[in-house]
């Protein structure tokens, strides 16, 4: 089953210590590329959540966001960090002297400067607050993947739907084809009649084997056959992918982009070229979904 690369899914958890909560978005992206947004006390987490996330996000840009409501005094130490606090002040005695300033350095003052004060975990507790926070990611990502599962459903849909166009439209091409070399011989005997007026009679088979070089031209049946094979491949990775094949998809909508262009420069029919026309219309619909697809 294909999978999107757009989805949404939220978690939540409560030990008693702290109310967590996870949410994860995800969008296209070449490869997995995992951001994690969490207070920094929990940092030494991230490794174990990203992998968490990467057991059920294989392509996609993933943002995870990491929401923690402390609700027990033991969760955490506040620790005053000394050497940052006299670095503060004495630079800051030198900027007063420097400029004659007279303002008093204040510990209120002091005290919001950055790193001065931190709260973090206590380290003894690092396994349990990483359980603590697994909980609600893995929880997240489940429904993450059921919603990319759904939409993924959708694309399949759709994919096979418009893979079915293509090939009814081929088939009418593939009816068109072999009148196109009848009507060029009827058009040029037509041509070169107003030509010399009568006043030259023209072997039929000049005609004829002019015709024939034409045809072997303009012959779109290799094309046809390649393209069919392109659209049997689709519906075959569609329906039965097990891994990410979004890249394989858009390989595949390349070649088929090509055949289209081929078919439509050889075959010097307008009927067929509107045909192509209708089916370069729907290989660019294909392309567009296979964007969205891991």
């Amino acid at each position: 089953m294909i999978k999107s690369m757009t989805g949404f899914g939220k978690g939540e958890f409560s030990d008693g210590k702290r109310n967590i909560t996870v949410e994860i978005k995800t969008v296209n992206h070449r490869y997995c590329d995992i951001t994690v947004k969490m207070p920094r006390r929990y940092s030494f987490a991230e490794d174990k959540i990203k992998n968490a996330v990467k057991e059920v996000v294989r392509r996609g840009k993933v943002d995870v966001s990491i929401m923690v409501e402390n609700i027990a005094d033991d969760d955490i130490n506040v620790q005053l960090n000394t050497p940052v606090a006299k670095q503060y002040y004495d630079n800051l005695k030198e900027l007063a002297n420097t400029f004659g300033l007279e303002d008093k350095i204040t510990l209120q003052f002091l005290a919001t400067l950055p790193d001065v004060m931190r709260s973090v975990p206590d380290a003894s507790d690092e396994e349990e607050i990483t359980n603590a926070l697994l909980a609600p990611v893995r929880e997240a990502a489940k429904r993450l993947d059921e919603m990319r599962t759904i939409e993924g459903a959708k694309l399949a849909e759709d994919l096979e739907m418009r893979s079915g166009l293509i090939r009814d439209i081929t088939a009418k091409i593939a009816e068109r084809a072999p009148m196109v070399e009848k009507n060029y011989a009827e058009k040029l005997k037509e041509r070169i009649s107003e030509l010399v007026e009568g006043s030259i009679t023209i072997p039929e088979d000049r005609i004829l084997l002019e015709a024939a070089i034409f045809a072997d031209k303009s012959n779109i049946t290799e094309e046809l056959v390649r393209l069919d094979s392109h659209l049997i491949q689709l519906n075959s990775i569609i329906a039965k992918s097990n891994q990410p094949d979004g890249k394989k998809l858009d390989f595949l909508v390349q070649e088929m982009n090509r055949e289209a262009n081929t078919i439509g420069s050889k075959a010097n029919d307008i009927e067929i070229t509107n045909l192509m026309l209708g089916i370069k219309a729907e290989v660019e619909k294909i392309r567009e979904q296979v964007q969205n697809i891991e």
